[in-house]
């Protein structure tokens, strides 16, 4: 990899930011100072320092994002605030992007990575990756309604794949349950609600595949994800 490339990518500046810091003789390549950008260097062998703290690669991030309601699952939006805006200026890349989406109004756990190949096994229809959600629903979810998310619902002319409908609290008008999904279709669980005759008045991601959203991590916030996670996640 270039030497240019190589700063630019463990977040040191712009290409152009960071070949005036190669020129100024401020970046040492296994302790000699370098002076050219199209030095070719091997990120996981050479000892590349910058003011005394050596930079260490990194080709792929994984975070774990508690999305709030109110913002959108995208890299860029010009009316609304995107999920990479609640990233701060350190750990920010260009390349990275949400897995998925979440509705705007819908919360929870929300996976942002620069990993394509992983992004695309996540959601491949094939993998049938389960997504889990908590809902409160206006209306009472009954035995019936679980049996009709077993069978599958008709949406648009196709049959979705079977869902798991956990009834967890029921009051008069009211219920609270949790949905299990192996796809991914547009407002699919507010949709399957709605074939039941319910509604959906809250909605938040709690589950995808082996990564749990945490009960510490606040709505807004972010983290890497663990080595544990990460392993659980790409099972």
């Amino acid at each position: 990899m270039r030497l240019d490339k190589f700063l630019a990518e463990v977040g040191l500046g712009s290409r152009k930011e960071v070949k005036q810091l190669i020129k100024k003789g401020q970046i040492t390549v296994n302790q000699q100072v370098e002076k050219s950008d199209k030095k070719q260097i091997e990120p996981e062998k050479d000892v590349v320092v910058f003011q005394g703290e050596r930079l260490n690669y990194q080709e792929f991030y994984y975070y774990l994002l508690h999305k709030p309601a109110g913002v959108v699952s995208a890299t860029e939006d010009s009316r609304d605030q995107t999920v990479m805006d609640l990233f701060s200026v350190k750990d920010f890349r260009k390349d990275l992007f949400p897995v998925g989406r979440l509705d705007k109004d819908t919360e929870g756990l929300l996976l942002i990575t620069n990993d394509g190949k992983l992004a695309h096994e996540l959601l491949s229809p094939k993998k049938h990756v389960e997504k889990e959600y908590f809902a409160k629903v206006s209306g009472t979810m009954t035995k019936e309604d679980q049996q009709r998310f077993l069978a599958g619902i008709m949406m648009e002319g196709e049959l979705t794949l079977p869902a798991k409908l956990m009834i967890d609290e029921v009051s008069e008008e009211t219920s609270k349950v949790r949905i299990i999904l192996q796809e991914g279709k547009f407002h699919q669980v507010k949709r399957m609600v709605k074939a039941c005759g319910k509604e959906v008045t809250y909605l938040k991601r709690i589950r995808m595949g082996g990564l749990t959203l945490p009960e510490d991590l606040t709505k807004g916030k972010y983290r890497p994800l663990t080595v544990d996670e990460l392993y659980r996640l790409k099972g």
